[in-house]
């Protein structure tokens, strides 16, 4: 069985006369991790809402599995595999951190309209609760709610409900952002400890963070694919150096 996981195929977007997206093709293996870099305006949080059905492609398609995933909502997506983080955080500020762990795994499983059952009643939903947050050496925050949490901490909580929804293609939209220096090596630790064989894509800002993350690199520039490669590639591309990363980069 092939490892393909997601693919776009000349993805395209268009609003009237402005071409936001040109003739994208990425490809997302299993274990894949490939940074999404590129200046403001280059069409990185385009794609990535082409490829989750937050928007209609104006052209090409994409593929999850196999599939064409192309004319399926967002929702439809997510149950297909294919989860996303936001660049702001999107937590219930003040439910403890499990509770929000174990409404990811009712959505997933189709079982939000139990709850009028008593708590109790779902105990392999608590226990995969307290599963996704140990792996992510986040046990010591399960009792606590959002608005106590450092913001570096409020990004974990992201990606632990992330993980509830159980992805084969996981989305990173900017995890670092917001995120004071101190509490970044938290974050770090944390996509550190994710299944192997999940394709990421990150867009990332911080360009230590997603240089020494990624395995693979795409630059966008005006919406089209100025460059491909590994790091080291990349930070040698003569474009991507001057427009991107400095002479000095």
């Amino acid at each position: 069985m092939s490892d393909l996981l997601l693919e776009t195929r000349q993805l395209r977007k268009s609003f009237g006369g402005l071409h936001v997206t040109r003739d994208i093709n990425l490809v997302l293996r299993a274990g894949d991790k490939v940074g999404l870099i590129g200046p403001n305006g280059a069409g990185k949080t385009t794609l990535i809402n082409l490829i989750t059905g937050v928007l209609a492609p104006s052209a090409g398609a994409v593929h999850l599995g196999g599939e064409d995933v192309s004319a399926l909502s967002q929702a439809q997506r997510v149950k297909r595999g294919l989860v996303r983080t936001f660049q702001i955080t999107q937590l219930a500020p003040t439910l403890p951190v499990r509770l929000q762990v174990e409404m990811a795994i009712h959505e997933r499983q189709g079982t939000v309209g139990g709850f009028w059952k008593p708590r109790s009643s779902y105990s392999a939903v608590q226990d995969e609760s307290q599963a996704i947050l140990q792996s992510l050496r986040m046990a010591g925050l399960a009792a606590r709610a959002p608005v106590e949490l450092a913001y570096g901490e409020q990004r974990l909580v992201e990606i632990a409900l992330a993980m509830a929804l159980r992805p084969r293609v996981l989305l990173l939209d900017e995890p670092m952002a917001g995120v004071p220096s101190g509490e970044g090596q938290v974050v770090l630790d944390a996509l550190a400890t994710l299944p192997a064989d999940l394709a990421i894509l990150m867009i990332e800002h911080d360009m230590d963070l997603v240089f020494n993350f990624a395995d693979r690199m795409m630059v966008l520039a005006e919406g089209a694919v100025l460059a491909e490669g590994s790091p080291a590639e990349i930070r040698r591309h003569p474009a991507v150096r001057a427009a991107y990363l400095g002479e000095e980069g």
